[in-house]
């Protein structure tokens, strides 16, 4: 276990440093300029030229780079071109929002979608066309249109989940879950398709392995045989969709948290963009980094325990 973690954590320093270099090359291809955002139409020519000055923006795009990684080496991430608050501290209050949002959808794709894929694999016939017709409509059916189409129905026809805004966990726990149940649908669909349909071609070559007949022919209990070994069996090609679907979250976000108004780091990154908060973008990416690269650790770690035959590169 230690040595997945060590080499997990080796090789995703390089790629910190290849993400920052990348931020700042597409950020600076952004149409917009931070300081004509920060002075308006009205700032005199002086007073850009100064602002630019002052804010480092006329130095070549490999000296910013580099004075922004070695702010970061230092804990330092810099301060908004436009409400002056450390990075940090505005990450900090942000990311857990979105991580309740990944966490909330990623659980609930898991949940849903390795039960249809056992049925689906178990049952066959009427029962397995039933949840490929569902898994492609998963597919399908865009994030942002099911947003909107929940809040429909869910907050306007039917009162009974808010269609904006997020409270806090610690405010109240009740109010927390019911803000947070219609973005995690809408953010889950796609996810749970591609769940059910990982866990039934793994269910189907599992159950057909010699040593299950050999389970059930032992006396085993159809439960054991299901849960315990055929599941565990498929658990590695399950685990890696499962991280693939939290990353893809963690993208969907963008839109699912502009729609529903929520204060997380996706919203956040859309406002910081419109605005070309350069420092801002900077935290931003570098925190969807480290999600990234912590779920991908645990999918290693997933490996190790489901099958420790397995051998991570």
């Amino acid at each position: 276990m230690v040595r997945v973690v060590l080499r997990r954590l080796i090789i995703s320093v390089p790629l910190v440093f290849i993400v920052s270099v990348l931020t700042f090359i597409l950020q600076s291809l952004i149409p917009g300029d931070p300081a004509r955002s920060i002075l308006g139409s009205t700032g005199t020519p002086q007073a850009y030229t100064r602002l630019r000055g002052a804010m480092h923006l006329n130095d070549p795009l490999y000296l910013q780079w580099w004075r922004y990684i070695e702010g970061v080496v230092k804990g330092d991430f810099g301060t908004s071109l436009f409400t002056g608050e450390p990075v940090l501290h505005t990450l900090a209050t942000r990311m857990p929002v979105t991580l309740s949002l990944l966490l909330g959808a990623t659980s609930l794709c898991t949940l849903v979608g390795v039960c249809m894929g056992v049925a689906s694999a178990l049952r066959g016939g009427v029962t397995s066309k039933v949840i490929d017709v569902v898994s492609l409509a998963g597919l399908a059916l865009p994030n942002y249109w099911l947003a909107l189409l929940l809040v429909s129905a869910f907050s306007i026809a039917i009162p009974v989940f808010p269609a904006i805004g997020y409270v806090p966990l610690g405010t109240s726990p009740l109010h927390w879950a019911q803000s947070l149940v219609l973005p995690v649908a809408a953010l889950s669909l796609g996810g749970v398709a591609q769940i059910a349909k990982m866990t039934r071609d793994g269910m189907s070559d599992a159950m057909e392995q010699d040593y299950i007949r050999t389970l059930r022919a032992s006396g085993v209990s159809p439960r054991s045989l299901i849960w315990k070994h055929g599941l565990k069996n498929a658990g590695v090609p399950i685990s890696t969709m499962v991280g693939l679907v939290f990353i893809g979250a963690l993208s969907g976000s963008l839109f699912i948290e502009s729609v529903f108004v929520i204060p997380g780091l996706g919203s956040l990154v859309v406002t910081a963009t419109t605005t070309h908060d350069i420092p801002v973008i900077q935290g931003v990416a570098l925190a969807f980094t480290l999600i990234v690269v912590a779920a991908n650790l645990v999918i290693d770690l997933t490996y190790s325990w489901l099958n420790p035959k397995v051998r991570t590169s």
